[in-house]
């Protein structure tokens, strides 16, 4: 989960509007002169600036190619008017995307190394080169770039925060990751969920569990609607083993219909069962086992079983031990179904499953035995029951009980016979 909420937050931070460290960062040449004058506009050579413009007319028409190749045969000797086509030859390749993107780095560097553009025009052309970079895995001049764009513009901007936090992601430098994260927080408008995610990402991978969940406590209450993250918040609780807290979320999330998912049902169920509510984690996992949900496998039959057992529904339990038995031919399974309708006085069923357990060779056959003598004393068929103990006085285990219960069987019998 927290791998797939990474990846989104990638690909929202790479096609949002852009623009280090995850160090605080210093702006050298911050705040600008508000006294300064500013620079004279430079303009390309007229021969070149005809050129431009048909190149710029190409690009309007979406004849990049025809664009590309104008720029290209372009020969410019003013340091200026070579650093304006680079840049231009820059944006061309990444318009075109895919593999040209990779030919717009050269470009972007070369018209940035002087700083001969225009302002804004260097601003915009440092910006693209990082994102590119991005682009291109290429995370450590991505990450020097971003900083020389603060540093030359004094500006800071919420999803460039994202990118560096995600740089840092990629550089292994998890740590890094928060500061930035934070930034990006503090400077969105309304609140975005993608630094968020880092900073989930980030102390998850390094195990810190605690400040995750702090994390998530943030972003539940602020995207309450957002299903993930309560899913997320339970999880995280159990992490820190607050199944209290676990219990709570994860209740809140079934009552607003956000568990939709096999492992958030069972992990509900298991709270349950934690917290001492058997019953309701019988309940749910019959629910979804009956809709389809969570397979009817013999785990989970077991696992209900169980439930039901806890909660006292000794008749449900039986069944559901039954039904789990047929599918695992398991003779533990068998026993525990016997066991549970001997408790229920249903003795002719409970001997069924307990010869069952015996026919599939379940260990410690002297209690089964046992079980069986009584089920048939209780029925007062006194010659089954005193074979059933007798086979039960060879197990070294209940061979005293036996015994004792043999000699109960046997005047019994002989009380009965005598008053009939």
């Amino acid at each position: 989960m927290i791998k797939k909420l990474l990846s989104t937050s990638v690909v929202v931070a790479m096609v949002a509007t852009s623009t280090v460290s995850g160090t605080a960062h210093a702006f050298a040449n911050c705040p600008k002169d508000p006294n300064a004058k500013p620079a004279r506009t430079k303009i390309v050579g007229p021969s070149i600036g005809k050129k431009v413009q048909k190149a710029f007319e190409a690009y309007s028409e979406d004849r990049i190619d025809d664009a590309l190749s104008i720029l290209l045969a372009v020969e410019a000797s003013k340091e200026y008017d070579r650093a304006y086509l680079d840049r231009f030859i820059a944006n061309m390749y990444a318009t075109k995307g895919g593999d040209h993107a990779k030919k717009a780095l050269p470009y972007l560097e070369s018209s940035v190394k002087n700083e001969v553009l225009n302002e804004k025009e260097h601003a915009d052309t440092i910006k693209l080169l990082a994102d590119l970079q991005m682009q291109e895995k290429q995370y450590k001049d991505a990450l020097k770039n971003y900083a020389a764009w603060m540093d030359f513009t004094c500006e800071e901007d919420a999803n460039t925060y994202v990118k560096i936090a995600q740089a840092h992601y990629e550089l292994k430098q998890l740590d890094k990751m928060i500061e930035p994260a934070d930034k990006a927080i503090a400077l969105y408008k309304e609140p975005n969920q993608n630094p968020y995610i880092l900073k989930l990402t980030s102390y998850y991978e390094r195990k810190q569990y605690k400040p995750a969940v702090g994390v998530l406590e943030e972003v539940v209450q602020l995207f309450p609607e957002n299903k993930q993250w309560w899913t997320q918040l339970g999880m995280f609780y159990t992490l820190v083993e607050d199944y209290k807290k676990a219990l709570y979320t994860l209740d809140m999330a079934y009552q607003q219909g956000f568990l939709e998912k096999e492992s958030e049902i069972k992990m509900l169920a298991n709270l349950y069962q934690q917290a001492d509510v058997p019953f309701r984690a019988a309940k749910l996992m019959e629910k979804y086992i009956d809709n389809g949900l969570i397979p009817r496998t013999d785990a989970n039959l077991f696992t209900m079983a169980n439930a039901f057992h806890a909660a006292q529904e000794v008749d449900t339990a039986a069944k559901y031990f039954g039904e789990t038995a047929k599918l695992s031919n398991d003779p533990k399974h068998y026993r525990r179904q016997g066991m549970l309708l001997q408790q229920s006085e249903r003795f002719d069923e409970a001997t069924v499953a307990l010869k069952k357990a015996l026919e599939l060779g379940i260990e410690n056959q002297g209690s089964v035995y046992m079980t069986l003598a009584e089920a048939y004393f209780y029925q007062e068929k006194y010659s089954q029951a005193a074979v059933m103990i007798k086979e039960a006085q060879k197990d070294p285990k209940t061979r005293k009980a036996a015994r004792a219960w043999a000699s109960y069987i046997r005047d019994t019998a002989e009380r009965k016979k005598k008053l009939g």
